[in-house]
């Protein structure tokens, strides 16, 4: 007996007037032990075909017409709620895509992991505390005696997705899934975090479902895969064969997918837009009582940077090397020290209200998108917002149906709010938020990293094409060195809160200098899962 057999499952969303299917008659199987990956591209259907076996899609919105999903034997879609929740956490583990939303923000981490462990495996307090050290230890969180007591959003994107992980191994499952678990890592936490799972499979005997757009992750960590589009399933197979031998057009249409192409040519004469001398971004370590301040973490520490108005400077590093904040602080988002200039000015010392004529010429997409969306808005709120806010234009309605279709989302869905997106789809939207107000300055923090890799390439020809059309600077965070190459001219490459190497992209890549830029490069360029370093970067 398969330990999860899906038979002819469907998903429909009810809307106001109409039914959506979301999923169209989807069968798939898992055995003991084995790793299997559901692939597509977002709005396929994978989550929603995954959520479905433990009963964790909206109802009544959400509902099965038909299909049986039964787990070791035991009929899933018509269990009781208490039933339910014994299996969930426990026999079946979940990573979900977005931590931060997945995420209790006013629980530590120590508090949220240990909560499963009190619950499911009677663990005392004392007890729970030492395995959720151990657990943050596995899955190489930085200082993790530190981060016990940290919250969400203290942690970077990287380690909230560690504590994902931390929280849906505690119990030990019999089965795993992996909703896009590695999306936002670093290159080379994703193959040790991919290590670690395998390691835990071989050890537990347990069974991962896993869902990805990343093909490379799949080539190396899957036994057989299930391609998705459009609700349905169009081809399945040993993984061996799906990759040495497509059969269907859409196979390999995301076989051959890929970031392409590199950024276009400097300008050396180009204006600066943006520059910052000497900056330093330091957040105190507090204990006891009175809340003492015993030392500093250094996340940005002397880093002086020079954007340019046309041009592209990459930023990258492990998780927690301090990329995301160098944007928040340049966009004085985050306190910080030393001077920041835009466009000739120096942003010390001015107030909000003077820095308000600013923020419209200075954006930024976020990491997480559903974090940064209003769940209470529609799309064209969202979008609209800006626009609203810095009185620009009066046909709001037309400037907004003009974004989305840049970005490759349908005007007609304006009237929909973000939950009913897919991850996908939901980044797409925070690019169109920042691109509707024209900036001269976009600090793009991971904006590809939710995306399958069709739509990671039409992202950097929109992102090129805005850049051209309006000589944007921006300011390109990412995880991913094949998406960074093919849109920086300048390359910085982080480690905890220092430049450890910086120059033309092209040059780096070919002549890397530093043994750490070696290790990110290899990583993203030749992934073998199984012979990625196990040293810890911090």
């Amino acid at each position: 007996m398969s330990l999860l057999e899906v038979q002819n499952l469907g998903v429909h969303f009810q809307l106001k007037d109409h039914a959506v299917q979301a999923v169209r008659g989807v069968s798939f199987r898992i055995e003991h032990g084995e790793t299997v990956a559901l692939v597509g591209e977002s709005g396929s259907g994978k989550s929603v075909s995954a959520l479905s076996i433990l009963q964790l899609l909206p109802y009544p919105q959400a509902f099965h017409p038909h299909g049986i999903v039964q787990f070791d034997g035991e009929d899933m879609l018509n269990a009781s709620q208490a039933r339910l929740q014994e299996v969930r956490g426990d026999r079946i583990g979940m990573i979900f895509q977005e931590p931060m939303t997945s995420l209790n923000p006013l629980h530590t981490v120590e508090k949220q992991i240990r909560e499963t462990l009190m619950l499911h495996r009677k663990m005392t307090r004392d007890q729970a505390r030492e395995h959720t050290l151990n657990l943050l230890h596995k899955v190489q969180m930085p200082d993790p005696e530190t981060r016990l007591k940290s919250y969400p959003h203290q942690l970077s994107g990287g380690q909230r997705q560690r504590v994902m992980i931390a929280m849906a191994l505690a119990n030990a499952p019999d089965l795993l899934i992996a909703d896009e678990p590695t999306t936002a890592l670093d290159v080379t936490i994703q193959a040790r975090i991919l290590n670690l799972l395998r390691a835990l499979q071989d050890e537990l005997g347990m069974a991962i479902l896993l869902i990805t757009h990343d093909l490379t992750i799949v080539r190396h960590v899957a036994d057989r895969v299930y391609v998705m589009t459009q609700g349905k399933i169009v081809e399945e197979g040993d993984t061996a064969r799906i990759f040495a031998h497509p059969q269907h057009e859409y196979t390999r249409k995301l076989l051959h997918a890929q970031p392409k192409g590199t950024a276009p040519t400097r300008n050396g004469a180009a204006p600066v837009v943006v520059k910052a001398d000497d900056l330093k971004v330091w957040f105190p370590i507090q204990r006891g009582i009175l809340r003492r301040t015993i030392g500093h973490i250094k996340a940005v520490n002397g880093l002086s940077v020079r954007i340019r108005a046309g041009h592209t400077t990459g930023v990258v590093g492990e998780s927690g090397s301090g990329k995301t904040t160098l944007g928040l602080a340049l966009l004085r988002l985050l306190g910080s020290e030393g001077p920041i200039a835009f466009q000739g000015r120096d942003m010390r010392g001015l107030s909000s209200k003077a820095l308000r004529p600013l923020r419209r010429e200075m954006q930024i997409v976020f990491q997480d998108p559903f974090g940064s969306l209003s769940p209470r808005l529609s799309v064209f709120h969202i979008i609209a917002e800006g626009l609203r806010v810095h009185n620009m234009g009066e046909k709001r309605l037309e400037l907004v149906a003009q974004i989305m279709d840049e970005v490759g989302l349908a005007p007609d869905m304006m009237d929909r709010f973000p939950h009913e997106f897919s991850g996908g789809q939901r980044q797409r939207i925070a690019i169109a938020r920042a691109m509707v107000l024209r900036p001269r300055f976009v600090v793009l923090d991971e904006p590809t990293s939710a995306l399958d890799m069709t739509v990671q390439a039409q992202i950097i020809a929109l992102l090129r094409r805005l850049q051209k059309d309006h000589d944007l600077a921006y300011l390109f965070i990412s995880h991913d060195l094949r998406v960074v190459r093919a849109l920086a001219n300048d390359l910085i490459v982080m480690k905890d809160g220092i430049v450890v190497e910086r120059g033309p992209t092209e040059a780096i890549f070919a002549n890397p200098q530093t043994a750490y830029t070696r290790e990110l490069i290899a990583a993203a360029f030749d992934i073998d899962i199984a012979k990625a370093t196990t040293d810890e970067h911090g």
